[in-house]
Formats: structure tokens, sequence, C-alpha cells
């Protein structure tokens, strides 16, 4: 019997189809498999070990009290003068600024009659 070109056309599709069922089981397996991935690992974490802290494990209050603000003016540390350049590292701090409460406390003003800003339209202190 000799084949024509439908019944190629039908073996041809015929292994699409089956190509198309073994791919969709294989979804299905990975998800199943990732599903139970998920509750095997939801169920483990609810089942630790780990306790909760009794009462006297518990942060407390410093003995003076509450923590206050402080609010104070800060002046920067002075970077120390020498002819050669100084890298971040050679610093006191390696590199962080340090800073020191400041000579006066006062907190800064506005001049009278300025308002403050740049462009605000105030006659400024000329």
């Amino acid at each position: 019997m000799t084949k024509t070109a439908w019944m190629e056309t039908a073996d041809l599709a015929a292994g699409r189809g089956a190509l198309g069922i073994g791919l969709g089981v294989a979804a299905v397996a990975v998800l199943a498999l990732l599903i139970g991935m998920f509750v095997l690992g939801s169920r483990r974490t609810g089942n630790s070990t780990t306790r909760r802290p009794r009462p006297e494990e518990q942060p407390r209050m410093p003995e003076e009290g509450p923590v206050r603000e402080v609010r104070e003016r800060r002046e920067p540390d002075e970077v120390p003068r020498s002819d050669e350049r100084l890298t971040p590292h050679e610093l006191s701090g390696h590199g962080n600024t340090g800073s020191r409460a400041g000579a006066s406390q006062e907190r800064p003003r506005w001049d009278d009659g300025s308002s403050g800003s740049f462009g605000g339209g105030g006659p400024g202190s000329h």
C-alpha cells in the first residue's frame, strides 16, 4: 500500500499529539513537585524548635527612664594640615568625619527683613 499525502500528514500529527501529551504530563509532574516542596517547607518552619522569649528575656526600659532626644549644634573636626595629600584611611576615624559640640548652641536665625530663601522676594541685607 502506498502512502498518500494525507496519510503522511496524519502520521506527523499523531507524533505531535504524543509529544504534546508528554509535555503536558511533564508540566503537571513539575507543578506537583513544586507544590509538594512548598507544603513540606511550610510544615518544617511551622514545627521549628525556636521558642518565644520568656518575659525575663524581653527588652527592658533603662533604670534612668526613657532615652530622650538631644538637640545640639555640632561642628566638624578639622582636617589635619600637612604638605602631603592624606587618604581617607590616614585620617582619624578611617575617613568618617568626626564632630564635636559647637561653641555656640544657639539656633541660627534669618536676618530681619529677609525671607531666608534664595529668590524669596525679600529686600535682603544690602
